[in-house]
C-alpha cells in the first residue's frame, strides 16, 4: 500500500548561499521542487516538522503531498543533503509525480521466517541486498516487498528472480544474491609452536624423564699388574 504523508511548505523569493544561511538560522530548511513540465520552485520548510516527517517515514517511496499556499503537490524525496558534521538538514529535493507517469523508486526487503539453517543447523541468514529499484505507478508503490526464507538451509541462497512485487518492474538482474545461509564458523585450534631453544610441551617431559633415568654403569675392566713369573711364562711360550 502507497503511504502518502503531508508537509506545509513555502515560497521563497530570495535565492543563494546568503539567503539559504539566514533560513536555517531561522530553524528552517531550503528546498527545490521540479518535475516533468513544472519550472523548478524554491521552498523553505519548517525544520521540526520535517525531521519528525523523516523519522516514520522511508523517504525513497513514500509520496509527499506538498502544500504550497492553496495548492497541493504530489511529490517523492529525491534528495536530502545533511551536514557533513552538524546534525541537521541542510536541503531538500522534491520531484512532482503525476498519476499516470510510472516512476523509479527504491523499495526496502523485509526477509521473513527464521532460515531453517539458522533455526537448525546453527548458520547466520546474510542479506546482500537491502533494497531494490523498481519502476512503478505513484498508487501502486509498495512500502515493502517481504521474502520468505523459511526453507533455507546452508550454502542455499534467494536472488532478485525470488521477489515478487505487483505491478511493478524491477530494475535489477535477476540473478543477483538477495540472502544466503552461511555455515556456522569453528575456530581451530593449532598446537603451540616452541622457539628456538626452548623445548614445546611434551617435549620438555620427555627430556626431564630421560635425564631423571640414568643409563646403567657397565661393569668396569679388571686391570692388574702382572707378577714377573707370569710374564716369563708367556716369554717362554
Amino acid at each position: 500500500m502507497t503511504q502518502i504523508v503531508k508537509l506545509h511548505a513555502e515560497k521563497r523569493t530570495s535565492g543563494g548561499t546568503g539567503a539559504a544561511r539566514g533560513l536555517r538560522r531561522g530553524g528552517q530548511v531550503p528546498a527545490v521542487i521540479y518535475g516533468r513540465g513544472r519550472e523548478p520552485t524554491a521552498l523553505a520548510l519548517d525544520g521540526v516538522e520535517l525531521g519528525r516527517l523523516l523519522e516514520k517515514i522511508h523517504p525513497e517511496n513514500t509520496i509527499v503531498e506538498l502544500a504550497v499556499g492553496g495548492d497541493v503537490v504530489r511529490t517523492l524525496i529525491r534528495e536530502i543533503q545533511r551536514h557533513p558534521v552538524r546534525p541537521g538538514i541542510v536541503h531538500v529535493d522534491f520531484y512532482e509525480i503525476h498519476a499516470g507517469e510510472k516512476i523509479r523508486v527504491e523499495v526496502p526487503i523485509h526477509c521473513v521466517g527464521i532460515p531453517d539453517g539458522v533455526r537448525n543447523q546453527g548458520g547466520t541468514l546474510d542479506q546482500v541486498i537491502r533494497d531494490v529499484p523498481i519502476e512503478v505507478l505513484p498508487a501502486d508503490i509498495p512500502d515493502k516487498v517481504e521474502l520468505d526464507v523459511t526453507a533455507l538451509t546452508i550454502g542455499k541462497s534467494l536472488h532478485v528472480s525470488d521477489l515478487s512485487i505487483p505491478s511493478a518492474r524491477i530494475l535489477l538482474d535477476g540473478a543477483l544474491t538477495v540472502c544466503t545461509v552461511a555455515a556456522p564458523r569453528i575456530e581451530e585450534v593449532t598446537a603451540p609452536v616452541a622457539a628456538e631453544g626452548v623445548p614445546a610441551e611434551g617435549e620438555a617431559a620427555a627430556t626431564t624423564t630421560a635425564a631423571a633415568t640414568p643409563e646403567e654403569p657397565k661393569e668396569p675392566e679388571l686391570i692388574r699388574k702382572r707378577k714377573p713369573a707370569e710374564e716369563e711364562e708367556e716369554e717362554s711360550k
